[in-house]
């Protein structure tokens, strides 16, 4: 079986990392804290060197409820730290649903685009997508961030996400999106309640259908808190010490061969994955006979 990248990106022979860099006021894992763009250019070289492999840079908050910035607003955030990353030499990675910022980080220096709305919030994405060659992150996205829990209701979690993924690939393809440059994420925490990131975590191996490589964003995500929630006062664990619980995830999403996972917490995450590939979890050698990540 020969093993699928996408074109242009890293391979190092095991689940990639990807570091987030929130270029956001309203992030509800830091808060802003990486909101000035120096500020967010020195936290993603830290993260750089604690060995990213991607780094993913972003100006507008996904988080439930989340109020959306102007398209003017979202460029003034991220293209000077798309720009100033790219230029240190890092694999840089947009966050964004909208084309007119994807092409413009493009343009900057952005490797990668990752959109959490699989091209359903811009028409223009796809297209814009085909012409620029890059590799693209389609997610699993049931609408923007201020109504997207209503829509958390599914028949089967696990088969619903993986109809309506391929239904996104099968959508890039036609706009003619190369093959080789489409990613997939079931997109956790995104129109979804806790139980069914969890199905979708223990369902992994069924998005090998797809034939995509996999990106998994679990951290610090709400779930993760509910399930470490403190017994005295009945609160869910702060966003801020969930690392642990994500790097877990990580882990058990590398041994079951996703091909990256993001995360805040970059140098446990990237220690984590390499112990699993070095203890012989090999992605390639997990994965469902028709997986071709």
């Amino acid at each position: 079986m020969t093993a699928l990248h996408p074109r242009g990106l890293p391979r190092p022979g095991r689940t990639l990392v990807m570091g987030i860099v929130n270029v956001t006021p309203d992030s509800f894992s830091d808060g802003g804290r990486w909101f000035d763009p120096e500020r967010a250019v020195a936290h993603g070289l830290t993260l750089f060197d604690e060995g990213a492999d991607i780094l993913d840079v972003g100006g507008e908050s996904t988080r439930p409820g989340a109020a959306r910035p102007s398209v003017e607003e979202e460029l003034r955030r991220v293209l000077p730290v798309v720009r100033e990353l790219a230029t240190a030499g890092a694999t840089v990675s947009v966050d964004t649903m909208r084309a007119e910022v994807a092409v413009r980080a493009v343009e900057a220096g952005a490797a990668l685009v990752n959109d959490v709305s699989g091209g359903l919030a811009d028409p223009a994405m796809l297209p814009l997508m085909a012409r620029t060659g890059k590799p693209y992150v389609v997610m699993h996205w049931r609408g923007h961030s201020a109504g997207m829990q209503a829509n958390a209701v599914y028949d089967d979690v696990v088969t619903d996400v993986v109809d309506e993924l391929r239904a996104r690939v099968d959508a890039a393809l036609e706009a003619g999106i190369p093959a080789d440059c489409l990613i997939v994420d079931p997109g956790l925490g995104f129109a979804k309640h806790a139980e069914h990131n969890w199905r979708l975590l223990g369902g992994l191996r069924e998005l090998a259908v797809l034939g995509r490589p996999v990106l998994v964003g679990a951290a610090r995500k709400s779930f993760l808190g509910h399930l470490l929630t403190d017994p005295g006062t009945g609160r869910p664990r702060p966003a801020h010490l969930r690392d642990a619980a994500t790097s877990a995830v990580s882990v058990l999403a590398a041994a079951q061969g996703v091909w990256c996972v993001r995360v805040h917490d970059v140098a446990s995450t990237a220690d984590a994955v390499r112990v699993t590939a070095r203890w012989g979890l090999e992605p390639a050698a997990t994965l469902l006979p028709e997986a071709r990540f």
